[in-house]
């Protein structure tokens, strides 16, 4: 008992708190939970982002979902990428049931359930709120970044965006773009030649080719208007308890490109709107991404520098990302020592790749004197985690083997019909799904090569008119020549001479 009340006084004193903060469960020994040995999380270092890892079926959906639930009663807004299609059930209250009560008895917490505002989002043509935005809020590096272009390359995008900016020339989807890179090496070569310098049409065919690649992934259904405003993702419910946003990719599984394309402008666009928060008592937004080994499975080194990059500096605008995989090696290391809080579930050791796997994961996590680290990590079962997370002071926490709080709101996907009823009481579904296609790059260059056409038939027109109208100009009448000639005008002379004798 003396090693249980030690332990007991070890996680009370590592997880005191003086702010706010959300309760993950209770910490274990020995395999048992210790009652009232609760894991807190404080919500003001919740900005520092957070890793939830683990094999398939020891409980990362669910711990995400005990993450949003909490964060959204304290008023702060989520972000779920849900990939799996298992997310929606936060919009229904738990039924219940004998072995969650028993859990929670186990934890030293009552267990209510609660349903939570949920608002469904889209990137395809699922339903929900539509997510757009348009190649001119991308910009001409991060769109670079995207299709992994050359510095040449690179160059000659910056000049497209350069011409349509001087042009007045909106940048809206990508046949606006395709449009001006192809006029920039055909109708347009003379003008972009003298005043930008000649551009190579073996550079621009292989953007295009990269262009369209992305298309292919179903990218004309992202890019265009209206443009998603990301302010729309930090509502407040009348209840005071932060909208859980869930984007629905189900049918994105295969498209990686897509999403990392989202994901890096979604980020880039929050860091550019949201103002510098500083320190401050509780997050702005959380972001969820599920399955975040798609985002960087096929990135390019110029993408992985991009989201490097944000992830250190997003932070200071109160915005927190969370990344949900299967194994903390799937995530780069660079962006892994930037994860303040990590969840760590069971992982399996089937092959010695595996072992060496769960080595390497085990140093990620402080020592402690009442875990072997690599042994717990394949002995927990589902709802049980390893923890570690940063205090108010930005230290680490105690490692604490803790069995996981139940999920308030439904364990399980909506009905169509729950779903359907969801997204009709969305006032944003009726803000972003009206389609508009405004006049833009496409319409005006096409409009301008047609008016360059008409005059140049003109003009081969009017030389052809002048020769034929000078040609008959000079072209006597036969009478006329007649009566003006010499011979002519001497024999009448000749007469009126001898008339005058």
């Amino acid at each position: 008992m003396a090693g249980t009340e030690d332990f007991f006084k070890h996680i009370e004193e590592g997880y005191a708190t003086k702010g706010d903060y959300i309760i993950m469960g209770a910490a274990m020994l020995n395999g048992e939970a210790v009652k009232d040995a609760l894991v807190k999380i404080p919500l003001k270092t919740l900005n520092r982002h957070g890793l939830i890892a683990g094999a398939t079926g020891t409980g990362k959906t669910k711990t995400l979902q005990v993450l949003a639930e909490n964060l959204s009663q304290k008023g702060i807004p989520v972000l779920l990428m849900d990939l799996k299609g298992d997310l929606s059930g936060l919009a229904q209250p738990s039924a219940g049931h004998a072995k969650i009560d028993e859990r929670h008895a186990k934890i030293g917490i009552p267990f209510e359930a609660s349903s939570f505002p949920v608002e469904i989002l889209s990137l395809s043509e699922q339903d929900g709120v539509k997510l757009r935005a348009t190649v001119s809020e991308f910009g001409p590096i991060l769109l670079s970044r995207i299709l992994d272009l050359s510095e040449t390359q690179e160059g000659i995008v910056a000049v497209v965006f350069k011409y349509c900016d001087d042009q007045k020339m909106p940048l809206l989807d990508l046949k606006d773009f395709k449009k001006v890179l192809q006029y920039a090496t055909g109708a347009g070569k003379a003008e972009f030649t003298k005043e930008y310098g000649r551009i190579s049409t073996s550079s621009t065919g292989t953007i295009l080719r990269k262009i369209i690649e992305l298309e292919q992934q179903g990218a004309e259904l992202f890019f265009g208007e209206k443009s998603f405003d990301v302010n729309d993702l930090t509502r407040i419910d009348e209840k005071g308890r932060g909208y859980i946003n869930i984007l629905r990719l189900t049918d994105l599984q295969d498209r990686p490109k897509l999403f990392s394309t989202f994901m890096l402008s979604l980020l880039a666009e929050i860091y550019a709107t949201f103002p510098e928060q500083g320190d401050s008592d509780q997050p702005e937004l959380i972001l969820f991404i599920d399955e975040a080994h798609l985002i960087f499975k096929e990135a390019s080194n110029a993408l992985l520098d991009q989201i490097e990059s944000i992830v250190k500096l997003i932070r200071s605008k109160g915005i927190g990302l969370y990344f949900v995989t299967q194994n903390p090696t799937d995530v780069p290391n660079d962006v892994l020592a930037q994860l303040g809080l990590k969840v760590q579930h069971a992982l399996r050791a089937f092959t010695a790749r595996d072992r060496k796997a769960i080595k390497l994961t085990a140093e990620n996590y402080p020592e402690s004197e009442y875990y072997d680290t690599k042994e717990v990590l394949t002995s927990l079962g589902i709802g049980e985690a390893l923890i570690s997370a940063l205090d108010e002071k930005g230290r680490p926490t105690p490692l604490a083997a803790t069995l996981l709080r139940a999920p308030m709101s439904r364990m399980d996907v909506l009905t169509d019909k729950e779903l359907a009823e969801v997204i009709d009481k969305s006032s944003l579904v009726k803000k972003y799904n009206e389609i508009i296609d405004r006049e833009s790059a496409y319409e005006i260059l096409n409009e301008k090569i047609e008016d360059a056409e008409k005059l140049a038939e003109k003009e081969k027109n009017e030389p052809a008119a002048r020769r034929t109208s000078s040609r008959a100009s000079t072209r006597q009448n036969p009478i006329i020549k007649v009566l003006t000639s010499a011979t002519f005008i001497r024999g009448v002379l000749g007469v009126l001479k001898k008339v005058m004798r």
